[in-house]
């Protein structure tokens, strides 16, 4: 003989289901305010890079370099390749 007869047990079983349907949407309600607190700040960072820098001469901001690997062209302030670097006679850059 079981515990609980089964039509009382229906109930429990219902209660059980609702219970765990409210525990997933109270997680996906913290991921969702997470996920868009985390998005916001994401927001802010990037805005803060795209800001012209204030110096002396003009709001000269060296682009966006589009080629492989992500190295800067020597015309747009990077540093160039380490043989360029020692063929103009000057310090590489520290690696970040």
């Amino acid at each position: 003989m079981p515990a609980l007869p089964i039509d009382e047990a229906g109930q429990y079983v219902a209660a059980a289901y609702v219970v765990f349907l409210l525990l997933i949407l109270i997680y996906v309600a913290i991921m969702g305010s997470k996920i868009a607190r985390i998005q916001q700040e994401v927001r802010e960072l990037l805005d803060l890079t795209e800001e012209p820098e204030s110096g002396a001469g003009g709001a000269a901001q060296p682009a966006r370099s589009s080629e492989a690997g992500g190295r800067a062209r020597t015309s747009e302030g990077g540093a160039g390749s380490p043989a360029e670097v020692i063929a103009r006679g000057a310090e590489a850059p520290p690696t970040p």
